[in-house]
């Protein structure tokens, strides 16, 4: 099914509320990238860094030009230099080695980065991402570093059908969110997003049910 009819569906589902789509396209290729620009989507996210800017680099001028790029991978620091500056937005921070890392890059590259805080708030052990407890810390931290912006939180909610256990998390996550005064909150994926957006989600990360069906 082609993506403009996917989107449409996604449409309906998320009215009235008003999030930005995210198509994560790190297992499609560039035509697909291409496919959902043209059915009106602006915002991209990747997760492998040096195949993310290759492929980037691959698309037309257009597409690249009018887009906006979000990593979403867990990044590890030898890696930041690939992301800076080629993505407007990082979802993945979780600690301060690597915000010190990206801040460096960032004041090198004479740019501003906008981050998230990824928060592990269901504290599953094989996720990356912050424990709620030490969120405040971290936020303190980043706020010294000059060529950081931090815009909002991110998280990733267990791959299961309790929708009471996902809805919880992600209510929590807005309390999070509110209580530090961030405009983003990037939650939801294609089987939680509708719940996501309930529960106040102002980005969501969209591929398999953007790109398949």
């Amino acid at each position: 099914m082609a993506v403009a009819e996917n989107l449409e569906k996604i449409l309906k589902d998320i009215e009235p509320y008003n999030p930005t789509i995210i198509a994560v396209t790190k297992y499609y290729d560039e035509n697909r990238m291409i496919e959902a620009f043209q059915a009106g989507l602006r915002n991209f996210a990747e997760s492998k860094a040096i195949e993310a800017v290759e492929k980037i680099n691959n698309i037309d001028d257009t597409t690249k030009s009018q887009s906006v790029y979000h990593f979403i991978g867990h990044l590890q620091t030898n890696k930041v230099k690939y992301v800076v500056g080629n993505f407007e937005y990082i979802h993945s921070v979780d600690n301060l080695k690597l915000a010190q890392c990206i801040d460096q890059e960032a004041n090198k590259k004479g740019i501003k980065q906008k981050i998230l805080i990824q928060v592990n708030n269901a504290l599953e052990p094989q996720k990356f991402g912050i424990a709620p407890c030490e969120l405040e810390n971290l936020i303190n931290e980043i706020k010294k570093l000059k060529s950081l912006e931090l815009v909002g939180l991110m998280n990733i909610a267990p791959l299961v059908d309790d929708w009471k256990t996902i809805e919880k998390l992600f209510c929590d996550m807005k309390h999070l969110q509110e209580s530090y005064q961030l405009k983003e909150l990037s939650m939801g994926m294609s089987h939680d997003y509708k719940i996501a957006v309930e529960c106040g989600a102002t980005m969501i990360r969209l591929g398999r049910i953007l790109f398949e069906k």
